[in-house]
């Protein structure tokens, strides 16, 4: 089916984006656009008071402009952006999943139901295939899976999750499967193999959130995260090639971003390096390639500071530094690409150059031979603390790396310039922004955005080999030999 198109300006003029998603191969990605009002041809007042108000900001509210979809092409020599715009405008609310073929999934809020459907450019026109529509207390699209062509969604009912596949099971228009269901309230969504068979869930059951890994074959469920019995354990990220997870938890009495390896029996670690005063660190994106090697492997991590200022910080498990970047303006963040054998990137959106990607080499190893010899004996920086002895004392303190401390954090002056170059500079003037200190990044304010009832198919065979996933445990105390080695 293919629907008119609304009345919707050029991609430069649009006043925000919200929902930016990339695929899990890097070759496209969708967001929410919001169209910015279209000035008067013969008042170049109003033509400069509408670039001011273009400028596009990440995941912003609802505004009072029109809603639509936009598609970018990422896999080419340089980024565009296509707008979708279906016969009346998206709703704030409105979830995009881009997939690899081009076509983007859209999850819509209709009535007490969330109808899902693929957009796809036709002509002048917007192609839309109609699936399904899921119905519960809670829907949402899970992040793209790591197989081609294949979704899936979360449905939350009287404290039961149902993993539902939406796509890539059958014919594009065939019933949704139900995969399997987990009791109590599930969120998050990480992927932790290439083949698309396990999924990490941060499930919230009798008062406490732990995160669990759901095998999709066999339907069946094994702790991931235990590292108190009393702790909030959720993954943030995992990277399969390394194995390197990285989570939040307050098994250590505050809650701290650490790093485990899955399923390796050495401890769960939380740096002091990535406890930064007065910022939120985020991880965003893993370097990707780094077989069994997750100390050597660059953790990509959003800095964000009271007030909406943003910075980059990358950083290996195995040295006791944070390597600051400067982001760029318009940044689109939190999404972030890093694919095999190319660099990091970076979209962003400004009125000169609305579609941009700007890439950052990983920083170079220091110390490489000793933090990884450290980190694969079970000895890192950071707390280690006793998962039957919790309060009782922790061990280790601020790591700081022989002949200098770390670089400097946001706030404080004259930080280290970061390195960036912005794909296709050399044919168009100055979109990347100069490196500049950490606390005077670019201002990204705004949050971001969050499927008729299906005749439930065949669960999945349950006679085939688990999949066995070793729950991350915590350290013993950590003793003064440990100690020493991590100072």
């Amino acid at each position: 089916m293919t629907v008119n198109a609304l009345d919707i300006p050029p991609t430069g003029r649009v006043r925000r984006r919200s929902g930016f998603t990339i695929a899990a191969d890097g070759s496209y990605a969708a967001c929410l656009a919001e169209a910015a009002p279209r000035p008067a041809a013969t008042d170049p007042a109003a033509e400069s008071v509408a670039d001011s108000v273009a400028h596009p900001v990440a995941d912003g509210g609802s505004g009072a402009g029109r809603w639509f979809v936009e598609r970018w092409t990422l896999g080419g020599p340089e980024p565009y952006a296509v707008p979708l715009p279906g016969g009346r405008p998206e709703g704030p609310g409105t979830q995009v999943v881009p997939l690899s073929d081009g076509r983007v999934l859209v999850r819509r809020k209709v009535g007490d139901r969330h109808a899902l459907a693929l957009l796809s450019p036709t002509g002048p026109g917007t192609g839309e295939l109609p699936l399904c529509s899921l119905s519960g207390a809670e829907v949402r699209l899970l992040p793209p899976g790591p197989v081609a062509g294949t979704a899936f969604a979360l449905v939350h009912d009287e404290n039961v999750t149902t993993i539902w596949q939406v796509h890539g099971h059958g014919a594009a228009d065939s019933s949704p499967v139900r995969v399997m269901t987990v009791p109590g309230r599930c969120t998050g969504g990480v992927w932790l193999d290439r083949a698309g068979r396990l999924l990490a869930l941060d499930r919230e059951l009798d008062g406490r959130t732990k995160a669990v890994a759901a095998d999709l074959v066999t339907g069946g469920t094994s702790p991931l995260l235990q590292l108190t019995r009393d702790s909030d354990d959720r993954l943030l990220l995992a990277e399969p090639d390394s194995g390197l997870l990285m989570l939040r938890s307050d098994a250590t009495g505050e809650t701290r971003i650490g790093w485990g390896v899955l399923g390796s029996r050495h401890p769960v670690r939380f740096p002091d390096v990535l406890q930064v005063p007065g910022a939120l660190l985020t991880p965003l994106v893993a370097q990707p390639g780094q077989i069994l090697s997750p100390d050597a492997t660059v953790v990509a991590l959003r800095a964000e500071v009271p007030g909406g200022a943003e910075s980059l910080a990358l950083w290996r498990p195995g040295e006791r530094r944070l390597h600051w970047r400067a982001t760029p303006r318009g940044w689109l963040g939190p999404a972030a690409c890093w694919q095999p054998d190319r660099a990091l990137r970076l979209p962003y959106a400004i009125p000169d150059w609305p579609c941009g990607l700007i890439s950052y080499e990983a920083p170079e190893a220091e110390g490489e031979a000793v933090a990884g010899a450290e980190v694969r004996s079970g000895v890192a920086s950071g707390e280690a603390v006793s998962g039957s002895e919790l309060g009782a004392g922790v061990a280790a303190g601020e790591a700081v790396p022989a002949g200098g401390g770390p670089d400097r954090r946001p706030g404080s002056p004259g930080p280290r310039a970061g390195s960036g170059t912005d794909s296709g500079a050399a044919r168009r003037p100055g979109p990347r922004p100069a490196p500049r200190p950490p606390s005077r990044a670019i201002r990204q304010p705004g949050a971001r955005a969050q499927a008729s009832g299906a005749t439930p198919a065949a669960a999945p065979t349950a006679g085939r080999r688990k999949v066995a996933v070793l729950p991350l445990q915590q350290a013993p105390l950590a003793t003064p030999l440990a100690s020493t080695q991590a100072g």
